[in-house]
């Protein structure tokens, strides 16, 4: 990795897309620093250092952040709006039958989803930024802080909308710099964002277990973790990089004088097919009935149940749960986001076929078939990577939210990979005449 990097900044062009990769960068960690208007700084501080790490409700959307959900900052929302409407729009698109059309016609196509897709990101950061708002006039975002219910001094009306416009303009800034990385940088710009924000809080969150450690002063601890977080990153790098090849056989055609076709592929399904998205799924819905609880003030005995089995990540009916979601959302989003009798009805428009299966509704049989056995494994792996975590570190008492989470290191690792293998393609590119002297 480092070799490719060295390799890309000897490279002119190539050294501006880095540069200026790295000067959005710049200005993205900048944004997750600067409060939101109506904000008391000070006490915002106070509570980050009483209650903050303690505070396990919103810990997904201020791992996305970077950290600055919970400092209240302009980007605050980070990248989550987008990606949920992203999810959204991807789902509406096996349902609404325009969307699909929309989806087949290419280019122009795409970009009326794109625009789709950030119409609702506005909404949804306007809805979620009004619940941050919510949550922080209240004093429920630092619970067991003093000085919570003082975050916003001035509860007004005219505040608490200059609050939400000011987020939500964040959000779309932060769309905005993503889609500059994608266009004029090296990578995807929503996913290089994402990246920094949790790479960001990785050396505070390691250093927050050391001291947060019983054993040896937390070096025990803290020595767990830097092995556990190594054998998980080598495991994901093993199963993202492991694949099925579906060799495809296309039949030679003749037009005139020239023979057309002939050649052999393949069809790689991915172990993982389904990427990070089901541990999103997981984490979201095992949030609600925590978000329920502490919205409805309720002491009710339902309520107390919840709280006692749902909010702590170490429990066994959580774990269970967040399992099995992952394993019902890792089946789920692979039979939507690949469509075995579309793709054999291509191979078959285009004279392909699979050696030994008959084209048309065997082949896509035959997919189904590889694609539900690849995914048992692939889910059952993406279960192991999120408990896996939580499970070797609750017998020590340390906090659950330390970084090698399953979601953060699968982000991490993917992102990672994807844009080292893109500098590695654009530098055989540039240096393809180079190896025919």
């Amino acid at each position: 990795m480092l070799t490719a990097f060295a390799r890309a900044f000897k490279t002119p062009d190539l050294r501006k897309k880095l540069l200026f990769t790295l000067g959005i960068i710049v200005l993205f960690r900048l944004g997750s620093h600067i409060p939101v208007p109506g904000v008391s700084y000070k006490n915002v501080q106070i509570c980050v250092d009483q209650a903050g790490s303690s505070n396990s409700l919103f810990g997904l959307v201020n791992m996305f952040s970077g950290g600055a959900l919970l400092q209240i900052t302009i980007f605050a929302l980070g990248i989550m709006p987008y990606i949920t409407a992203s999810i959204i729009l991807q789902l509406l698109t096996v349902v609404i039958p325009k969307l699909e059309n929309l989806k087949k016609e290419g280019q122009a196509g795409t970009a009326k989803i794109t625009q789709y897709t950030r119409y609702l990101t506005v909404a949804l950061a306007i809805l979620q930024g009004t619940g941050l708002v919510a949550t922080a006039r209240t004093g429920a975002l630092f619970q067991g802080c003093q000085v919570a219910s003082q975050i916003v001094p001035n509860r007004s009306i005219f505040t608490t909308i200059v609050m939400v416009i000011t987020m939500t303009a964040g959000t779309c800034v932060v769309m905005w710099l993503g889609e500059l990385v994608t266009d004029r940088g090296i990578g995807n710009g929503m996913s290089i964002l994402m990246f920094i924000s949790i790479a960001a809080g990785f050396m505070g969150a390691l250093w927050q277990i050391k001291l947060q450690g019983k054993i040896a002063d937390g070096w025990v601890e803290f020595g767990v973790v830097i092995l556990v977080g190594l054998a998980m990153v080598a495991l994901v790098v093993f199963v993202e990089q492991a694949q099925r090849r579906i060799p495809v056989q296309y039949a030679k055609r003749m037009i005139g004088r020239r023979a057309y076709g002939g050649t052999s592929t393949y069809i790689p399904l991915k172990v993982n097919q389904a990427g990070v998205i089901p541990v999103i799924f997981a984490s979201s819905l095992l949030y609600i009935p925590a978000l329920i609880v502490q919205f409805s003030g309720s002491t009710a005995g339902w309520a107390t149940w919840i709280q006692k089995h749902f909010v702590k990540g170490d429990h066994p009916y959580y774990i269970a749960a967040y399992f099995l979601l992952i394993v019902f959302f890792a089946f789920f989003y692979v039979a939507i986001s690949f469509n075995p009798e579309e793709v054999a009805d291509n191979m078959k428009k285009y004279g392909g076929f699979i050696p030994g299966i008959r084209a048309g509704r065997p082949t896509a049989e035959y997919l189904s078939y590889v694609l539900n056995r690849i995914t048992w494994p692939g889910s059952l792996y993406l279960g192991l990577i999120a408990l896996v975590p939580t499970m070797a570190l609750a017998g020590f008492g340390a906090n659950q939210n330390f970084p090698f989470g399953g979601t953060s290191i699968l982000i991490i690792v993917g992102v990672g990979l994807e844009t080292v293998k893109q500098i590695e393609s654009q530098l055989q590119q540039r240096n393809y005449e180079g190896f025919l002297r």
